[in-house]
């Protein structure tokens, strides 16, 4: 068995995660949902977004279907306000929230594993993680804004891969929706494990950790 040399990290909901003031400034403060409602909406649109995955169905994207529901939850739902904050959502300034630890985590981990992002965003996210204070934790970072493709097409994962010089069986990828993250990486030829804060992967028997924390417990049975 290849020695697990390379960890590669989503960012999205596993290293950053949303301002969500911010990404909803066009719903009235009111009907903001709480970080408990937030969850359980990212729950069932993830079961769901993964289902119509599998069958090749998809017809809208992730936010679309999210805020979707989350707007229906409030009778709030007008097509503007459902499009401003989708776009909110994919502008990768608003995904600015670094939980405590976060960079003495990666610190650890990178002390025996090379580590770098592989990111489905809109070409900005090393500024945002600079602003976060990790950018400098990473050896390479790959955009999907820059390289043409997202995340689960085989392209990116491939350019991640080459940028490190790193062969995808000694290579770990830890990124947060089944059907993009894991299925991507594992395609491409790597070991994935979920960052499964929101619990929506507790029941399907797959590697998942909800926290860093855990992670680093995680990795120390891996190699």
């Amino acid at each position: 068995m290849a020695k697990r040399r390379f960890i590669f990290f989503d960012v999205g909901n596993t290293l950053l995660f949303p301002n969500r003031t911010r990404m909803l400034a066009p719903l009235a403060s009111h009907l903001h949902p709480t970080l408990e409602q937030w969850q359980a909406i990212e729950r069932r649109t993830k079961r769901e977004f993964d289902e119509n995955m599998s069958d090749g169905r998809v017809d809208h994207g992730f936010w679309w279907t999210f805020h979707t529901y989350l707007l229906q939850e409030r009778n709030a739902l007008e097509e503007e306000t459902r499009n401003t904050i989708v776009a909110n959502t994919q502008n990768s300034a608003n995904w600015d929230e670094i939980l405590p630890g976060t960079r003495e985590a990666i610190d650890r981990i990178a002390r025996n594993y090379e580590v770098a992002v592989i990111s489905n965003a809109d070409g900005k996210i090393d500024a945002v993680l600079s602003r976060c204070g990790i950018c400098d934790c990473f050896a390479t970072i790959t955009d999907s804004g820059i390289v043409g493709h997202e995340k689960p097409h085989p392209a990116i994962f491939d350019a991640a891969l080459k940028a490190m010089k790193a062969d995808p069986a000694e290579s770990l990828y830890v990124g947060d929706v089944y059907s993009v993250d894991y299925v991507g990486a594992t395609r491409a030829g790597m070991k994935a494990v979920l960052f499964d804060v929101a619990g929506a992967y507790r029941d399907r028997g797959l590697p998942r950790v909800e926290s860093l924390g855990e992670l680093e417990g995680w990795l120390s049975h891996w190699n």
